[in-house]
C-alpha cells in the first residue's frame, strides 16, 4: 500500500523480525538510510528459516516500526520508505 511517494513495507508472513544478520553486527538499515530496490532491509524468521525482507523500491527509510526480535503477524507494518 502506498500514499503518494511513501511505500509501506509489510511482513509477508508471520515470524520474528530481526534488524541485523547477527547480534554483534550493525542493522541492515537505519532511519534516514537511502536504499536500493531489492536491498535487504531485515530478516524474518519463520519455523527456523530466515527470509530476507527486501525493499520493493529505491528510496529513503522514513520509519522502522518493530523493535529487533519482535514477533510479527502476516501483514504487519514494518517500514515506511519514501520513493526517490
Amino acid at each position: 500500500m502506498s500514499t503518494n511517494n511513501r511505500i509501506e513495507v509489510r511482513a509477508p508472513m508471520s515470524g520474528v523480525f530481526y534488524r541485523r544478520p547477527d547480534p554483534d553486527q550493525p542493522a541492515y538499515v537505519e532511519v534516514g538510510d537511502v536504499v536500493k530496490k531489492k536491498q535487504v532491509l531485515a530478516l524474518l524468521e519463520t519455523m527456523k528459516v530466515f527470509q530476507k525482507l527486501k525493499s520493493p523500491v529505491a528510496g529513503k527509510v522514513l520509519e522502522i516500526l518493530p523493535e529487533d526480535e519482535t514477533p510479527l503477524k502476516d501483514g504487519d507494518l514494518v517500514m515506511v520508505i519514501e520513493t526517490s
